[in-house]
């Protein structure tokens, strides 16, 4: 169920600065609220979450051969942990 709903790790040069500060970025699925992911990562990470940023993307117009189309937007979950608190991915 976890797994269904945080789908990966966002990993970007801005968001790997920004795990030195402990916020850590996800992509979530289009129907999670911030208190359903803030559980999710407590219970998945074992850590204390301080705060959850949600941000939408939407999909950008593209062009193929002459065809317009849109690629799929996702929904965007930014992690604050508290004081102390890191997530270790290497396991």
């Amino acid at each position: 169920m976890t797994y269904d709903k945080i789908k990966s790790l966002v990993y970007t040069e801005k968001s790997n600065n920004q795990i030195i500060e402990g916020k850590y970025h996800f992509q979530v699925c289009s129907t999670c609220n911030k208190s359903e992911i803030s559980s999710l990562i407590k219970k998945s990470f074992n850590v204390e979450v301080e705060s959850v940023n949600i941000i939408n993307t939407f999909g950008k117009a593209k062009k193929f051969k002459g065809v317009k189309g849109v690629r799929g937007g996702y929904k965007k979950a930014i992690v604050t942990l508290k004081k102390g608190q890191s997530i270790n991915f290497s396991s």
